[in-house]
């Protein structure tokens, strides 16, 4: 079970909670949980999304594994030029 700690613009999509437990291998998997879970984070994630895991910051790679008592952060995506 992972402990994915939310930054808190996301927060108000998941009821206000500062992290949520939830199982999950991938970030695609656990983007999808997220949304099976907290239907209000499809906009979050539709708007764009960054995954932090244990420090190294993921934007596109939903394939990625995260491992087993992994350091994990939902960010919103910062645009930038």
């Amino acid at each position: 079970m992972l402990e994915v700690s939310l930054s808190g613009s996301l927060r108000d999509a998941v009821d206000g909670a500062a992290s949520i437990s939830i199982e999950a291998v991938t970030i695609r998997e656990l983007l999808r949980k997220l949304v099976e879970r907290y239907p209000r984070m499809q906009s979050r994630i539709d708007e764009g999304v960054a995954v932090s895991i244990n420090g190294e910051i993921y934007r596109d790679n939903w394939g990625e594994s995260i491992p087993e008592g992994a350091e994990v952060f939902l960010l919103p995506r910062i645009q930038g030029g």
